[in-house]
């Protein structure tokens, strides 16, 4: 196991520098960007559409808002964001700053991007722990339940549920959430936005608390609403799969119990196609969830930090949000495969040459 880790762990320098180096080269043609904004924010400030001395900027610019302004300030705009240099020296400073995880500094939020990282960072983990903690202890239950009962009344019935679930993402759960619970048409039992009260500072310990998950209460009901479905599924027919195998017919034929051949042996080898998908049920649940619960809601995470650097075209915070993801998503499902070992010892990825 421990050279099956030191591979990946070595995969993951060069997987990072070619997402790192496919987005960057995406990102530079892309039209739209800091240095046009700014531009634009210039002409709309000096209100006309020559430059001071009275003279356009040539033709030869290649900035199409840029006819109002002097080849000189553009210059200037182009030395602010760091666009004055060439495409390989801009991409070669890059790495040498995520070496030591110095992500530069935003172009409009004027902060380092780490420290703006760090800032969002307590956010999506809340919300994005909790709300896998809570999926995964009604999912696997659920799923349980229904391969036991797999054709009655009690799985059909919560089929229902589960189609419902599975068929309208978790964005549209939250919109349905605020109209009729936060302010909308009906009741104002939860707030609206925010993770917290303005007066959070000023309570107990045990208020705090209390604020904390009333704040949370509706986005985490719209997240699990809308991502428990699949889990389920997924839980009920490797449970089904595994039920049918002769292993457990005889371990009935000694006279165990259902509970002692469900939980003593099904639970081990069902619960590994489950724990394999783990990693992928994280980076929905933290990296897509998250952004539009955090956007519906106004819960400054990192969803919604990503979300407005790729409006603003604000670089830095795009590679260093990209990075971070991207870090965490080969983390995960390194994690996972240790996992899958663990539960089934008879797993070994050395011997298989599992690269």
């Amino acid at each position: 196991m421990g050279t099956y880790i030191l591979k990946r762990l070595l995969l993951i320098i060069p997987t990072l520098f070619f997402i790192l180096l496919i987005n960057f080269v995406v990102i530079q043609i892309a039209p739209g960007g800091p240095v046009e904004q700014a531009i634009q924010q210039a002409e709309a400030f000096q209100g006309i559409g020559t430059t001071s001395g009275g003279e356009t900027a040539t033709s030869s610019i290649k900035y199409q808002g840029a006819k109002g302004l002097s080849e000189e300030m553009v210059a200037k705009i182009e030395a602010q964001y760091g666009f004055d240099k060439p495409l390989l020296e801009r991409f070669w400073l890059m790495l040498k700053g995520y070496l030591t995880l110095d992500f530069g500094t935003s172009y409009f939020k004027d902060k380092a991007v780490t420290q703006l990282l760090w800032e969002k960072l307590p956010v999506s983990l809340s919300l994005g722990l909790w709300s896998t903690l809570l999926i995964y202890l009604v999912s696997i239950p659920l799923g349980i339940k229904k391969a036991r009962q797999h054709g009655m009344l009690f799985d059909k019935s919560t089929s229902i549920l589960l189609a419902i679930g599975y068929a309208i993402p978790a964005f549209a759960f939250a919109i349905l959430l605020i109209v009729f619970f936060a302010g909308g048409s009906y009741f104002q039992w939860f707030p609206l936005q925010g993770l917290v009260s303005e007066n959070f500072a000023e309570l107990s310990v045990l208020g705090k608390i209390v604020d904390y998950f009333w704040h949370m209460a509706l986005p985490l009901f719209a997240m699990v609403i809308g991502s428990f479905a699949s889990l389920t599924y997924l839980t009920k027919y490797s449970f089904m799969d595994e039920l049918n195998k002769q292993y457990v017919l005889a371990a009935r034929s000694k006279g165990l119990t259902e509970s002692r051949v469900l939980y003593g042996h099904v639970f081990r080898n069902a619960m590994l196609i489950v724990i394999a998908g783990l990693p992928e049920a994280l980076i929905g649940i933290f990296f897509v969830g998250n952004l539009f619960i955090e956007i519906i809601f106004n819960l400054d995470g990192l969803g919604l930090l990503g979300f407005e650097a790729i409006v603003q075209r604000d670089y830095p915070v795009i590679f260093g949000t990209l990075f971070i993801f991207t870090l965490m998503g080969l983390i995960l499902r390194l994690i996972s495969d240790v996992m899958y070992q663990i539960i089934d010892p008879r797993i070994n990825f050395d011997s298989q040459g599992a690269k």
